[in-house]
């Protein structure tokens, strides 16, 4: 693929609302129904403020890739900018990482979903209950994406909703019970412990993670230039006041927030009764499911440019003949993600999804630094204040979490980077 060049074997069917609605959906997930419980553990008062901090410090992260997506038309997100930067082994190494931080997020969410529903139907919870709804969810989420992207962005936009409405009404009817010394009370965390620093920047990253992956399908939307950009700096916005506000009613709230396991449905019981209970819990089960709907829309993605550059079957690289989409690469993930599931090692995938998104990270904000002198100049590229500041700043950011990492992780990060180099040494001949 060159820099330039437009793929005419996918369809161009997502408009730029759309494209904001996938966005918001991939990173408003299971995290903002866990966050501020286990914000508040690790930072205590300053959690609120460290959520805003948060989403500042990522905004330079989404800025990268909107300024990246505005230099081409076709899809590879990371994968794309690293290798136009820095050649195709940086480029496959990066998408390979990105992959497999795709396949580990849709099982460790399918097994999230499942404990979701288990509040209200307990059979989801073991057996033949878990195994129905890990296995019905992914194969909705893979027949949804297979049939093509104008369905699954349509699919994407209406979970929004779903997942956006109880969390707009915990906010609002919360905000009028909020204990304003409850909301800033507590022991405040010492600033030199790094250790428990670094973990809860981690947690925060976690929540706000996601955004990456919507220029994976730039090759299937109207403008992608255009709309990529704009699309993400409104989710960044959008995000961080959802999550400042929810953070600070669950604050002002619900004492002992830290050791609760579910804490918006018990603040709303608090406040709204178990009526608003209940719709929190049901909001979180929209909230996974439509995470995981764009995990399977973008993910397979990165897998079908690898397969087009070379990189495992050709049988990846094909398009649907009637649909226009990359059904085989669908299918593959669905049916790992699905094993992975399955499984029972969600931890192990949940923990390997954090590093391996930072190898992302990475490639972008450093690719940037690239990109700019090489296609600055282009008509309508995204032209960052403060020149190289910003990437600058994200390369440092991404640099220091992946130094907080558990060497549990860094390993597990290391043998996949290994094996996917092995794969590199042996590409398929065009």
């Amino acid at each position: 693929m060159s820099a330039q060049g437009n793929d005419p074997t996918l369809v161009r069917a997502v408009s730029r609302w759309q494209i904001v609605g996938l966005s918001i959906n991939d990173v408003i997930g299971s995290g903002i129904y866990l966050l501020p419980a286990a914000t508040v553990a690790l930072l205590g008062p300053l959690s609120l403020w460290g959520v805003v901090l948060a989403g500042l410090v990522v905004a330079l992260l989404v800025l990268c890739y909107a300024q990246a997506a505005s230099y081409f038309d076709q899809p590879g997100g990371s994968y794309l900018y690293t290798r136009e930067a820095f050649g195709p082994f940086s480029g496959f190494q990066v998408g390979w990482m990105i992959w497999l931080t795709r396949i580990s997020s849709a099982a460790a969410l399918s097994n999230a979903l499942a404990d979701a529903m288990a509040r209200f139907w307990p059979l989801a919870g073991e057996g033949l209950g878990r195994v129905a709804v890990i296995v019905v969810s992914l194969g909705f989420l893979t027949a949804v994406n297979v049939v093509g992207v104008r369905s699954a962005a349509r699919t994407g936009v209406v979970l929004v909703i779903g997942k956006l409405l109880p969390l707009l009404l915990f906010v609002l009817i919360g905000s009028l019970y909020i204990d304003w010394s409850l909301a800033f009370s507590g022991e405040r965390p010492d600033p030199g412990d790094l250790r428990r620093m670094g973990e809860a920047a981690l947690l925060l990253l976690y929540a706000y993670a996601g955004f990456e992956n919507i220029p994976a399908a730039a090759g299937e939307y109207r403008n992608p230039r255009r709309d990529i950009p704009f699309a993400l700096i409104t989710m960044i916005v959008s995000v961080t006041v959802i999550y400042a506000a929810v953070q600070l009613v669950a604050q002002g709230t619900l004492p002992g927030l830290a050791d609760s396991a579910a804490p918006l449905a018990d603040a709303a019981a608090r406040f709204g009764g178990e009526a608003l209970a209940l719709i929190l819990t049901v909001g979180a089960t929209i909230s996974i499911l439509g995470t995981n709907s764009n995990t399977m829309m973008m993910g397979p993605r990165f897998l079908f440019a690898l397969a087009v550059d070379g990189y495992g079957p050709k049988v990846l690289a094909n398009v649907h003949p009637r649909f226009r989409t990359p059904a085989a690469a669908i299918v593959c993930q669905g049916v790992i993600a699905l094993g992975l599931a399955l499984s029972g090692s969600f931890v192990q995938l949940a923990l390997l999804s954090m590093t391996t998104r930072l190898f992302a990270y990475i490639g972008t904000a450093a690719a940037v630094l690239v990109l700019a002198r090489r296609y600055g100049d282009r008509p309508g590229a995204l032209r960052l204040p403060g020149g190289a500041l910003i990437p600058a700043l994200a390369l440092l950011l991404c640099l220091a979490l992946f130094a907080s990492a558990s060497w549990q992780n860094l390993a597990a990060a290391g043998v996949a980077f290994l094996v996917g180099g092995v794969i590199y040494l042996f590409p398929r001949k065009h």
